[in-house]
């Protein structure tokens, strides 16, 4: 009976298995790479906005407080988006005919609201309450980063459920003083996880609780 497979058929079959092996890891690493890029999730890209807002302008060099124009961070679920009557309360005063704030001015003559590109938005399966976070004693740059620093707003951190877990698990890692939420200049104290521990105790907060499923997917 003649042979089907010719002597090299060994040798091939071996180089086949050894190039798909290498093609999937070269999948793999190709896709771990894509997912933890800024392509993906956005870190440290700016978002492009109607007007290029400053918040280290407005915040680091003027020294306003988040809670001017973020009016409902405390209080509501969402932050919310300073209306334009926000921004006219100076800048009817100050930069009057700026080219820059140009859209500004005629956002607030034809009674129509800048359309803002939310930067840190999450997927509509989250659930997410912005004023239990703050009234938890979490702070503005634990999620924000040292937004008082950035000439154009961008996502500091990667906001995957790995990263919202790593604070849901240990949450003493993280709090501060419910005085200290909107100080932007705030740092951790070398005895953090004793502190933080003490406050976790004194917030009431749950710690197995936090770590439920249906605590953020509702």
């Amino acid at each position: 009976m003649a042979q089907i497979f010719s002597r090299r058929a060994n040798s091939v079959a071996k180089a086949s298995l050894f190039g798909a092996l290498l093609l999937l890891g070269a999948c793999g690493w190709t896709l771990h790479a894509v997912y933890w890029s800024p392509y993906t999730t956005r870190v440290g890209v700016p978002q492009e906005q109607p007007v290029p807002f400053s918040h280290k302008h407005h915040t680091y060099g003027l020294g306003i407080d988040c809670r001017y124009c973020h009016t409902s961070a405390e209080r509501s679920a969402f932050a919310g988006i300073p209306p334009t009557a926000t921004c006219m309360t100076c800048h009817s005063q100050l930069w009057t005919d700026a080219p820059l704030l140009a859209s500004v001015r005629q956002s607030l003559a034809r009674d129509q609201h800048l359309r803002w590109n939310r930067v840190h938005d999450l997927p509509d399966f989250v659930f997410f309450d912005h004023s239990i976070h703050v009234s938890k004693g979490i702070g503005c740059s634990t999620c924000h980063g040292s937004v008082d620093r950035m000439p154009l707003m961008w996502q500091e951190y990667t906001l995957y459920m790995k990263w919202c877990l790593e604070c849901h698990r240990h949450p003493e890692r993280f709090i501060r003083p419910k005085d200290q939420v909107f100080n932007m200049a705030w740092q951790q104290p070398t005895n953090q996880l004793a502190a933080g521990s003490l406050l976790v105790g004194r917030y009431h907060i749950n710690t197995r609780q936090l770590t439920d499923c249906s605590m953020c997917h509702r």
